[in-house]
């Protein structure tokens, strides 16, 4: 009995680390995680704050692409801003 040939798939390692991100459809229902941020403030903690704050800016500007650039620097700058401040406090 013949055996059914199976897709090769390219193992490279940037197919493997490649991550998609999607931005959802405008009007869909968004589940925004409202969390108090930590006086840890370790590089990973501080990107997803920021990412956080970059997804609610998009939200609040009604899921409108094109100024995903502007959303993230805002958002870098009011996290490191309140991060600054609960450090010093």
């Amino acid at each position: 009995m013949a055996r059914a040939k199976t897709p090769r798939v390219e193992k490279t390692t940037a197919n493997r680390n490649k991550q998609i991100i999607t931005m959802p459809e405008a009007g869909a229902p968004t589940l925004v995680k409202k969390s108090a941020p930590s006086g840890n403030s370790s590089p990973a903690s501080l990107d997803e704050a920021i990412r956080e704050r970059a997804f609610e800016l998009y939200t609040e500007r009604g899921c409108t692409p094109g100024h995903e650039h502007e959303d993230w620097l805002r958002a870098e700058q009011e996290v490191k801003a309140h991060s600054g401040r609960q450090q010093t406090a």
